[in-house]
């Protein structure tokens, strides 16, 4: 008599314990306050992961320049992004949060964090532990790596469970640039803006790190060059910021059959005097009317909820730049936010992570 049972691996250890999923995204101030911006700007440049220079130098200049100064400005800032549903970039997350347990149903736990301020990482990470989960998946909300976002993500993540007793099996989501459902939920966002205004020219704008983290994250020390090394994405350049953005543009490009010559892709928020990633976004824009450009759709695609960097720094202070220099109509092309292909894109990445 045979009694051998064959199971798999996945089915025994989904009839023991369920999957945590946390949703990991940057951050935001708890209220658009001078006090409660200057607490969550000390949180984030004190990570040395975003300001990767020697911890008494970073302490100097986040406690005695930019915090006590910048705050109050960006404070205004935020007051005009905040609505009464609070910040976007954690209302969207909550949303997403809620429309992904729905989707993933009673074998999930999915939990919203926020690499800076609430709900933190520490916090998501013990509920989970009071769970019995079998299995921790960690999506970080960032399309393209780079050790400022996904990569500070995975170290606290690390860093939290490593006093844990018992540890489940974990599993990090590194990237999803190239995921079809994320790159057709942004173009399914600019036919809408396409379909009513017709536009010259089109912008890719993402946000910017200092050159030297691009040339640290070369281990080779022979592939890095800035340039023409981005102009695809391979083997050697693959965890490389700068190239992964020049290929989310080259995807959305053709989901959306933009010629070849009426796109840039781009940079913004440098911070400080080092040299960051080029070509800069406000330079590009001041030239662009120069060249008979008077209509741009603008892009942000390395955020997936609207936040102070799509909305006020893409949507309002470069369309002011443009028209300064000449330009007539500027749109930009909202975030994923809540949209159904961003919850679909999510749950592939559940499932297939």
């Amino acid at each position: 008599m045979n009694l051998s049972v064959e199971t798999s691996p996945t089915s025994v250890r989904k009839s023991i314990g369920k999957t945590g999923v946390l949703l990991v995204n940057l951050g935001t101030p708890d209220s658009p306050s001078v006090p409660d911006v200057r607490k969550y700007l000390r949180e984030f440049l004190m990570d040395g992961r975003v300001i990767d220079i020697p911890f008494a130098s970073r302490f100097m200049l986040v406690n005695g320049i930019i915090a006590p100064f910048r705050a109050p400005k960006s404070a205004k800032v935020y007051k005009e992004l905040w609505t009464e549903s609070g910040s976007p970039l954690k209302y969207y997350g909550q949303i997403v949060e809620r429309e992904l347990q729905k989707e993933l149903g009673t074998d999930y736990v999915v939990k919203l964090a926020m690499r800076y301020q609430s709900p933190s990482i520490e916090a998501g990470l013990k509920a989970f532990q009071q769970e019995g989960l079998s299995e921790l998946i960690i999506i970080p909300f960032f399309p393209q790596y780079a050790s400022a976002t996904t990569g500070s993500i995975y170290e606290l993540v690390m860093d939290l469970l490593k006093s844990w007793e018992v540890i489940p099996a974990i599993r990090f989501v590194n990237r999803f640039l190239e995921h079809p459902k994320f790159i057709e939920g942004f173009a399914q966002i600019a036919r809408k803006h396409m379909e009513a205004y017709d536009y010259d020219y089109f912008l890719f704008s993402y946000h910017g790190l200092p050159e030297r983290q691009i040339y640290k994250g070369d281990i080779t020390k022979r592939v890095c060059q800035l340039g023409e090394c981005c102009n695809t994405l391979h083997a050697l350049n693959q965890h490389c910021y700068r190239a992964q953005c020049f290929e989310t543009t080259r995807l959305i490009v053709k989901a959306l059959g933009i010629p070849e010559g009426r796109y840039t892709t781009s940079f913004q928020s440098r911070l400080g005097k080092d040299p960051w990633i080029q070509p800069y976004t406000d330079d590009i824009i001041k030239g662009l009317p120069g060249k008979g450009i008077k209509s741009v759709l603008a892009f942000s695609p390395a955020f997936v909820a609207d936040c102070l960097e799509t909305t006020i720094e893409v949507g309002v202070e470069y369309k002011e730049l443009f028209e300064q220099s000449g330009g007539q109509h500027w749109q930009l092309v909202e975030s994923l936010n809540d949209s159904p292909l961003w919850i679909e894109t999510l749950v592939d990445l559940v499932k297939t992570a």
